[in-house]
Formats: structure tokens, sequence, C-alpha cells
């Protein structure tokens, strides 16, 4: 169930099992976290952990050093509660990791619903040439923390 706060995210949302949705969610005060390779594959785990409950399947995802950005097409649930889970379980997990406390996430995240006639392909190419546009890397092939059911 949502939390009674829901009102608060983007107006119109809505989360429809079977839909292709393009989420993104950042780091809190855009902390650099993911820069570290460890915490960046425990935060992988996390997703793939999320994809075994039946939730949703990932089609496409890129972990950047702040945010990461997640093509998944929606399984069961809501896309606020999908959210909420990987959030909670990835800060509870990359904290202990990282000998740290408090708040991992920023409030919230961005969702876009992918129209039934759009390239999902192009979506996803895009999403995993985010490294190069940021110019972490010259190939995708170069950078470590990303995966895609078509490349």
């Amino acid at each position: 169930m949502d939390r009674p706060s829901s009102h608060l995210l983007r107006r119109g949302r809505v989360s429809e099992p079977g839909r292709l949705y393009v989420l993104t969610s950042v780091v809190n005060e855009r902390a650099p976290l993911f820069a570290d390779f460890q915490l960046a594959r425990l935060f992988i785990a996390q997703l793939r952990f999320i994809e075994s409950t039946g939730r949703a399947n990932s089609l496409a995802w890129v972990v950047m050093p702040d945010h990461f950005h997640w093509l998944v097409e929606l399984k069961q649930g809501t896309l606020a509660a999908l959210m909420r889970r990987l959030k909670s379980r990835s800060t509870c997990f990359l904290n202990k990791a990282s000998r740290r406390e408090g708040r991992l996430w920023q409030q919230g995240f961005h969702d876009r619903a992918l129209r039934r006639d759009e390239d999902v392909r192009a979506a996803a190419r895009y999403i995993v040439a985010n490294p190069l546009r940021s110019g972490l890397a010259r190939n995708v092939g170069d950078y470590p923390h990303w995966d895609c059911v078509w490349l």
C-alpha cells in the first residue's frame, strides 16, 4: 500500500502492470556513492534481487556515480512500491557496507511511461549510453555498471 504522502509525488502517476517505464532516482545531495566499484555492485545486486521477486522485469539499466536509470516492465504492484522496496533495501545494505548512516536517496523518483509505439530498444540504448555522454567512458563496454537484454 502506498504511503499517505504519495499525493506529494508527481500528479498523474499511473502504475500499470505490463507497462514499460524508465525510472530514475538520485543519491541524496548527488553524492558520487557509486564511484566506489563495490558499492555500485552491491546496489546492482539489489536491482537483481527486486527483479527476482517477480515485481518487475529489467530490460536495461545503468548505475551512474550519483544516480541510476532503469528501463523496467512493471509486473505487479505500483511504481511507488517497487521504488520504495529498492531504495529501502539498498539503503540498508549500502549504509552497512560503507559504515554510514541516514538517508541515501533523494525523496521521490522520476518516471516516464513508454508509449506502446515507442522504440523500446532506442530507449535502452539511450540509457546504457549515459556513461558515454557524461564522459565516464569512451565505449559502452568500458563502463562496468550497466546491463541490457538486447546488447
